[in-house]
């Protein structure tokens, strides 16, 4: 049944006539009523006559009003009474149609009943959240997040601690056991690549750069926390999923955190761990490597290693790793590091990020090294190479040719020792850092950062003599090269040919050959 609009009267609808009566609606309205009460009111200053006529013609007017009302009774009497069968469809119609007004009056009313209990349960949580109790927890919850943000907050109790909806609770409990007092240096070094006093002085370093200030809202992430998230990166190479679990981080906060730290480590820690020596400490280095091989005035090996990368979207050709492709029989790109080191395999210099599809003479010639070499800043100094470099006055490298004689044989045996020492150290960088083993979805901009953490972390943990496990070797093939034009130097060449020589006579060359 379609319900229609209905029109209600407001008592704006109800006019006052001139002399302040009410209207004979009114008037009729209380006769039928019964009221006793006369709610019009005589005015002292009208004459009795007019009374009078008001009188008779109210009592006509009622009259009126009775009589037919008297009809309109026996009307109804009439029709009640006539056995008419339209007259009791009609009714029974009138009936179904009070029906359905009763019970959607009754849904309306229930429906504002609803209404009113909502709203009622709303007033009521919002007195209580505006109460003194319900200020005293929420300054509760700002006092304990800012007091400990590192374990997951409960609510209820007598405890004071109330859950931050605002922070997801995750589990820290890995970190938390590594990160006690009490834990085992042993498995700690075994976890982080180093003991636990050389994380201490790193985290000491780069407390000043890597530390925040807390907010309202949280706790910053402790100093040590994020280094040990970087440091373990780094070292595992794990995804960011299982770091984020292991430290009770978000994915993209440990992500963050990784690049935040290494940041870090390239600006505070490399100008003091990887640097040029000063003459005293090349004397030193010197010193050893002539103790160990008998050439004088030797400065550091160099190497260049490829480190694979997923292929970029931009200039794919020049990241083609076209003798790493050869070996493994699928495409392989890469960027390359370059890197001098001293006897003691510590990088004194490297150039990090040229397209694997550049050759190591080239790579050497981009080099911020070979500029300051070739504006003499390298002086009285060799730096060992293989075949792949040129001879030039700074650079020594063996004898490429064939039919060598023995003392030729012998310097390129003692170069080979020295070589070694450079292939050794990017062996153990490898090693201890697992993420340079395998393809990095960081991007290349980013890339470069953390190779050169890797290179600073390198040197820390090999001045400060943190030996590696077995299990974490990691050997470095050398590819195949055919030298080309390696002669670039009539000086060099005479250098070389006269410690060739002074091995061979002075019996610094060994047996090997014979």
């Amino acid at each position: 049944m379609e319900i229609g609009s209905f029109a209600f009267h407001s008592s704006e609808g109800l006019s006052y006539n001139n002399g302040g009566e009410f209207s004979w609606f009114e008037d009729m309205e209380n006769g039928f009523n019964g009221n006793g009460k006369k709610r019009g009111r005589k005015d002292s200053e009208e004459s009795l006559v007019n009374e009078e006529l008001e009188k008779n013609g109210s009592r006509d007017v009622l009259s009126s009003i009775l009589l037919l009302d008297d009809g309109a009774k026996q009307e109804q009497h009439q029709w009640l009474t006539d056995p008419n069968p339209e007259r009791a469809s009609f009714e029974a119609n009138y009936k179904n149609e009070v029906q359905e007004m009763n019970d959607y009056f009754d849904q309306i009313q229930s429906h504002h009943a609803e209404m009113n209990e909502l709203d009622d349960s709303r007033n009521k949580r919002a007195c209580k959240s505006s109460s003194p109790a319900a200020s005293t927890a929420t300054a509760a919850v700002v006092s304990a997040g800012n007091s400990d943000n590192e374990g997951p907050s409960h609510s209820g109790g007598g405890s004071g601690h109330h859950k931050r909806l605002w922070v997801k609770d995750r589990s820290k409990d890995w970190w938390d056991k590594f990160n006690h007092p009490d834990f085992s240096d042993e498995e700690f070094k075994r976890a982080f690549r180093m003991s636990k006093a050389t994380f201490n002085m790193i985290c000491e370093e780069l407390e000043p750069a890597v530390m925040k200030k807390n907010t309202m809202l949280r706790d910053a992430i402790p100093v040590r926390q994020r280094v040990a998230v970087c440091i373990w990166r780094l070292a595992t190479g794990e995804p960011l999923r299982m770091v984020s679990n292991r430290f009770g981080l978000g994915i993209s906060t440990c992500h963050k955190l990784v690049l935040e730290v290494c940041n870090a480590i390239r600006t505070v820690l490399m100008p003091k761990f990887v640097q040029w020596p000063d003459d005293n400490k090349m004397k030193k280095i010197k010193d050893e490597y002539e103790s160990a091989t008998g050439i004088p005035n030797i400065g550091g090996a160099i190497y260049t290693t490829h480190l694979p990368i997923i292929a970029p979207k931009a200039n794919a050709a020049a990241y083609f790793n076209k003798k790493h492709t050869e070996r493994s029989q699928k495409n392989s790109y890469s960027i390359t590091l370059q890197g001098i080191v001293d006897k003691n395999g510590v990088f004194s210099d490297v150039c990090i990020g040229w397209p694997g599809s550049m050759s190591d003479e080239q790579i050497l010639e981009k080099s911020a090294f070979y500029q300051s070499a070739t504006e003499g800043h390298v002086k009285d100094t060799w730096v060992v190479g293989s075949k792949a470099y040129p001879l030039m006055d700074w650079i020594l490298v063996p004898y490429s040719h064939q039919n060598v004689t023995w003392a030729q044989h012998a310097l390129n045996e003692k170069i080979g020792e020295i070589e070694k020492v450079g292939k050794e150290a990017f062996g153990r960088l490898k090693g201890r850092w697992s993420c340079l083993q395998k393809r990095s979805e960081v991007k290349l901009q980013e890339l470069l950062v953390v190779l050169g953490a890797c290179c600073v972390l390198h040197n820390i943990c090999e001045i400060r003599n943190e030996e590696m496990e077995g299990g974490l070797n990691f050997e470095v093939f050398d590819d195949e090269v055919i030298p080309e034009n390696n002669l670039r130097s009539t000086s060099a060449v005479q250098a070389r040919d006269h410690i060739a020589h002074n091995l061979l006579h002075h019996g610094l060359a060994g047996t090997a050959f014979l």
